[in-house]
């Protein structure tokens, strides 16, 4: 006779069964209902392979996208602020008052329409911009750089001039 679908004996978890194979007197023992230790290694292994072929691609970039966000501040966020109290003033602050005139109304400025900035601009790695005028490196303007991951002033700086 050939076994359909229908008259296998149905499997119940935790119940004892009988195996289609088996002599009609052996029973197999309680059907397992959790993962083996193989197949929770097997996927353990799997999961490592997997952060072992992606870790690589992913080192680096956090430090990639610091530098990324310094030069954007440099570049568009902080030198619309300065260019905005410019026009306001005639003049960019001078180094002694610093970006903090973007903040707060320095002595010097006849025509005071800030603040330019939202909040004290600090760079990715927590410290602040450092602010010349008038510039060092510039022909105009001013210089404006962060001093980077190492916090001194080094081939890492992201600054508003080319060397």
């Amino acid at each position: 006779m050939i076994k359909t679908q229908d008259t296998l004996p149905r499997r119940q978890a935790g119940k004892t069964q009988r195996h289609p194979a088996s002599p009609a007197g052996r029973q197999d023992t309680k059907t397992p209902v959790a993962f083996t230790l193989i197949e929770l290694m097997l996927v353990v292994i799997i999961i490592g392979a997997l952060i072992a072929m992606v870790m690589p691609r992913l080192t680096g970039r956090g430090e990639q996208a610091r530098i990324t966000a310094a030069e954007a501040d440099i570049k568009a966020n902080i030198a619309t602020g300065l260019k905005l109290y410019e026009l306001d003033n005639g003049s960019f602050p001078s180094t002694e008052e610093g970006l903090s005139a973007l903040l707060s109304k320095p002595g010097s400025a006849i025509n005071w329409n800030g603040p330019y900035l939202e909040r004290k601009p600090l760079d990715p790695w927590g410290r602040a911009y450092q602010y010349k005028y008038p510039s060092e490196h510039n022909t105009v303007d001013y210089d404006l750089y962060s001093l980077g991951k190492d916090g001194v002033e080094s081939a890492d700086d992201v600054k508003n001039w080319q060397e």
